[in-house]
């Protein structure tokens, strides 16, 4: 599968998961709206939910270019991001009905902790 940019296949699609994260899949790069689902990859990298944008529960302190949904991943020893909780957090992506893509593995076979969020209307010629 080609690459273009940060993640997203040019051709091809992107296997959608509901209700249990992918073992393995015949795809590296998997997609979801299951917030069990985004929850269980941000437990397994320790990835904590957060947002660069201004918020009811605080404001803006990093500028992210997404659309408007703003909500990213700290992970451990990097926290660029403004934490929020996990209530926030979903609700922002569920207002601004977003896809959450990830790759499963890195090349080597460790967790990989690429993903992008994207609006769920423009990425859905790519789900299978």
């Amino acid at each position: 599968m080609k690459f273009e940019g940060e993640l997203l296949p040019r051709q091809g699609s992107v296997m959608e998961v509901r209700g249990e994260a992918p073992v393995e899949s015949p795809s590296r790069v998997v997609s979801t709206r299951d917030h069990s689902v985004i929850r269980q990859w941000a437990v397994a990298r320790q990835a904590e939910p957060a947002t660069g944008e201004a918020t009811r529960s605080g404001p803006a302190k990093v500028a992210v270019n997404d659309g408007g949904a703003g909500i990213r991943f700290n992970f451990p020893g990097m926290g660029l991001f403004r934490p929020i909780d996990w209530d926030e957090w979903l609700a922002n992506f569920d207002r601004h009905l977003c896809a959450f893509v990830y790759e499963t593995n890195a090349d080597d076979g460790t967790l990989s902790n690429r993903y992008r969020i994207v609006k769920a209307a423009d990425f859905k010629d790519l789900v299978s």
